[in-house]
């Protein structure tokens, strides 16, 4: 009998009655109005889910271990994943002192099955949807010249930040927070920006345009808190806030070869609906 399936039977068996425990402070039964809003419980359940998450990394480390054992009389076991390598999909050692649930560091470890049903719109397909920002780049922010776009660009207090940003990314990300404050409305209080239009170039990149210079992208964290970037680990937080932005069809950065977890982008699927729609 193996020993993988039944250390994951005995997980199953512990956890069942402490997710129906958290999920019914969430959802009490005879709540009016829907779900019921519960800070506490709904960090217990995200925490949870790091957990339930982390654990199965685990099992898959040992199953990888088994499945790569090397033949007898061979010293050792055969490599099976590099700690190094900035884009593996595997925890690392992380010291966490931010004491705030919302703040907390947490690793991302299932971050390269994210996004799914939606794709990157590239730089070369924002340029031709929407024509290029200005002529030169440079890895600063410089002042859009392509007086078309600039004209879809709008500047407004968004829920908690402001923002400046295509006409329509702003009412999409209006929407986004309203569902976040109505549904945790102290995860919204802390929320904040690192940022959203920037005419540049994506940097360690020559000419290559980011996201951030057609007004589609906006970096935000929690608690004025900056993400590391590319450490494969993120915010409690933000990994909450990517449920809310992948409803309206944005993609999450946690997801890309080196992880930008502070980064928030409208997909290519919902530029192409706003192109149909003659929003843009």
């Amino acid at each position: 009998m193996r020993v993988v399936p039944v250390i994951i039977l005995a997980i199953a068996i512990v956890l069942a009655p402490v997710l129906w425990f958290v999920l019914q402070r969430l959802d009490p039964p005879g709540a009016e109005g829907g779900r019921a809003v519960d800070s506490g419980a709904r960090i217990e359940i995200e925490m949870l889910r790091q957990q339930i998450e982390n654990m199965q990394i685990r099992i898959d480390e040992l199953e990888n271990r088994i499945a790569m054992r090397p033949d007898p009389g061979q010293d050792g076991l055969l490599p099976y994943y590099d700690r190094d390598d900035p884009d593996a999909d595997w925890p690392r050692d992380t010291e966490n002192t931010i004491l705030d649930s919302y703040a907390q560091v947490v690793v991302i470890p299932t971050r390269r099955s994210l996004n799914e049903g939606m794709s990157v719109a590239t730089p070369g397909f924002l340029q031709e949807l929407l024509g290029r920002p200005r002529p030169d780049l440079s890895d600063d922010c410089q002042p859009m010249t392509n007086p078309d776009l600039r004209e879809m660009l709008v500047i407004e207090e968004v829920g908690p930040i402001r923002v400046q940003m295509l006409r329509p990314a702003v009412e999409s990300l209006r929407r986004v927070f309203a569902e976040i404050r109505r549904a945790d409305p102290d995860l919204y209080e802390r929320i904040g920006t690192a940022g959203s239009l920037c005419v540049r170039q994506i940097r360690g990149t020559r000419d290559r345009l980011s996201s951030h210079s057609f007004g589609t992208a906006v970096d935000l964290n929690i608690d004025g808190r900056l993400d590391a970037f590319g450490a494969g680990t993120t915010q409690l937080g933000l990994t909450i806030l990517a449920d809310f932005f992948a409803a309206e069809g944005w993609i999450w950065g946690a997801a890309f070869g080196r992880e930008d977890s502070m980064h928030f982008e409208v997909s290519r699927e919902k530029l192409l609906k706003w192109r149909e729609e003659g929003r843009i």
